[in-house]
């Protein structure tokens, strides 16, 4: 029963919304750069020292509260400011 529970977990945070946050993302499609506060790994991969919430563009603009930053990725503002 538990690990029936825990596969259910697992699959539903799959299907959740495009935005993450994580250390590592996926180079957006049709870009060799990363996004501000990412470094390259030299591979399909970027990694960051910040647990950021991003969510790909997909050629789109960012949704209120999101930010630009750049290489097909939005990050999801915090604070009044916007900056952290």
């Amino acid at each position: 029963m538990r690990a029936v529970v825990t596969s259910l977990v697992i699959a539903s945070s799959a299907i959740a919304a495009p935005a993450f946050a994580q250390k590592e993302i996926p180079k957006a499609p049709g870009h060799d750069q990363c996004p501000l506060g990412y470094v390259n790994t030299l591979g399909t991969t970027c990694v960051s020292p910040i647990y950021y919430e991003v969510a790909p563009t997909n050629g789109e603009a960012c949704l209120e509260g999101w930010m630009n930053i750049g290489a097909g990725y939005c990050k999801k503002k915090k604070g009044p400011l916007g900056i952290l």
